[in-house]
Parts: C-alpha cells; sequence; structure tokens
C-alpha cells in the first residue's frame, strides 16, 4: 500500500473519528495498527469538545472536575492537559503524580491527559512555552478551554491563565506554523471560549455551573492524589492543602458558589470575552 493511499485512509478515518464512540474508535485503531498506519499522524487526532488545563495535576480535578463530568455525562469528549509535573510539590514525587493524574483522568472518562512539562514554578510567558499549549491546542481543536484562576494565591495560576488565553489566541493565526511530532504539519485552531476555574482564592464568578449530581465523584477525584490530600496515614510534611479542613473547604466553596443561583453545589468561572446571549428564556 502507498503512502498516499495510506494518508487517504487516515485522513477518512478522522471524519467518522467524531462521531465513533471511544470504544468503537479504539477497536478499529487496534486494527489499523497491525496494517502500520501512522497514529501521530494529525488525522488520527480525535477532536475535543473540551481541554481543561492546568498548570499543576490536580488542579483541574479541583477547580472544574465536576462541570466536566457532568458535560462527560452529556456525551462530550473531554481532554486534560497539565502543563508542568509538580515536581515542586510539598508531598508526593513526579512519579507517585503521574500515576495519580492517570487514574484520575480514566475515572473521570477523560478521552486523553497529556503534560507538556514545563519547569513547576519557574516557567515563563515565552514563545516555546506557548508554542506548547499551541501545539496541543491544534492537536485536538476543542470548542472550550478551561483554565487556571485569573489570579490565587499560588503565582503559578495567574501566570497559567494569561499563558494559556495567549497560546489559545494565537494558535488561530495561521502564519505560526506548528508540527506533530511525526513532522506533519497542523493547521491553526481557535477556541470559541476561554473560561477559568476559580480556585483557592475567592473570585466573584461571571456565571456559576451546578455541580449537585456530581459532588460525590468531585471528591473521590480530588482524593485520587492521595499523596497531596488528607491522608492520616501519611508521614510527609503538611502542606496548606493536605489537612482535613482543606477537604472541608472544598465542599464549603462549592456551596457558597451555588448558593446565589439557587445550586446546592457549584463551579465558579470567569471569562475575558463578554458572553452573549440571543434568547433571555434561556435563563428560566
Amino acid at each position: 500500500m502507498s503512502f498516499l493511499q495510506k494518508n487517504e485512509i487516515e485522513r477518512n478515518f478522522a471524519n467518522k473519528n467524531n462521531w465513533l464512540s471511544d470504544a468503537q474508535t479504539s477497536l478499529v485503531t487496534t486494527f489499523f495498527h497491525t496494517f502500520g498506519f501512522n497514529f501521530s499522524s494529525p488525522f488520527f487526532m480525535k477532536k475535543l469538545d473540551i481541554l481543561a488545563i492546568g498548570v499543576h495535576p490536580d488542579d483541574v480535578e479541583l477547580g472544574a472536575s465536576g462541570t466536566l463530568l457532568q458535560h462527560i455525562a452529556l456525551g462530550h469528549s473531554v481532554g486534560l492537559l497539565d502543563l508542568t509535573r509538580g515536581e515542586l510539590g510539598t508531598r508526593g514525587s513526579v512519579e507517585i503524580r503521574l500515576a495519580e493524574a492517570t487514574a484520575a483522568a480514566s475515572l473521570m472518562g477523560a478521552v486523553v491527559r497529556e503534560s507538556v512539562a514545563m519547569a513547576d514554578g519557574f516557567f515563563e510567558h515565552t514563545e516555546e512555552n506557548l508554542l506548547k499549549i499551541i501545539r496541543v491546542v491544534r492537536r485536538y481543536q476543542p470548542k472550550l478551554v478551561l483554565a487556571n484562576a485569573l489570579r490565587d494565591r499560588h503565582p503559578d495560576h495567574a501566570r497559567a491563565a494569561k499563558l494559556t488565553a495567549d497560546a489559545c489566541f494565537l494558535s488561530g493565526l495561521r502564519r505560526i506554523e506548528t508540527f506533530e511530532d511525526g513532522g506533519a504539519a497542523q493547521e491553526c485552531w481557535r477556541p470559541s471560549r476561554v473560561f477559568h476555574y476559580v480556585q483557592d482564592e475567592y473570585i466573584e464568578p461571571d456565571f456559576v455551573f451546578d455541580i449537585t449530581p456530581f459532588m460525590e465523584k468531585k471528591l473521590e477525584l480530588v482524593r485520587t492524589f492521595k499523596s497531596q490530600f488528607y491522608d492520616p496515614n501519611s508521614d510527609e510534611p503538611s502542606s496548606p492543602i493536605s489537612s482535613r479542613e482543606f477537604m472541608e473547604f472544598i465542599v464549603a466553596r462549592a456551596r457558597e458558589l451555588g448558593r446565589p443561583a439557587g445550586f446546592e453545589f457549584a463551579e465558579g468561572f470567569n471569562v475575558s470575552k463578554t458572553l452573549g446571549v440571543k434568547n433571555l428564556f434561556q435563563f428560566c
């Protein structure tokens, strides 16, 4: 089979890959792999409805996992991107946190989880780091991106928020060229929206999302990161998030965000671009 024939099959598969279920996609790709098709090809990359980005493993689970669980339940595809490996964390190790992040993604039902391994605590707003995010955005072409808080106790969070938002904008510029690992050129792509999830510091949200049906599952996802959060049997140093009180805070914050909207539990988000509506009755 010629290269051009394989390339055409890859393109045809990609067109169907947007409506195949994950199980069907897995079965078909396993079959194709037997015949030597290139799965680093962008034609095999499944488009995502939502790409949730966090600078540290567990940021997404803490700030937006209830929202993601609801959208997965509705049939939307969700992917996760960790900007760093969390190597400066007080507890755990890179290897432990990677295993925890992988387990959390599986439990959530995410299609994919990647890391671009920026330097925890020391990453900067550079062309190199912008391009790392741009490549992932172009690979999965998400409709929506969820990103870190616009400001927070941890300085990495606000820096990551700015870096992510800028990368999403630049990803839509066709004169910025990026390539897959296999050398294939990527198409430019700009997500429709970037929403920033509220994290540790309270920020008045621009909107809140009802996570009441998924609050317990959210806590289960957070507890997947056993090295980071409350564990009475741990002999590692304590941290601001390792106490029993912090787990109680997660629940209290969700109640606080939900109450003004009449929800039992909610997650809050901020926007940098004004939200518009075409029908006031969508709020009823």
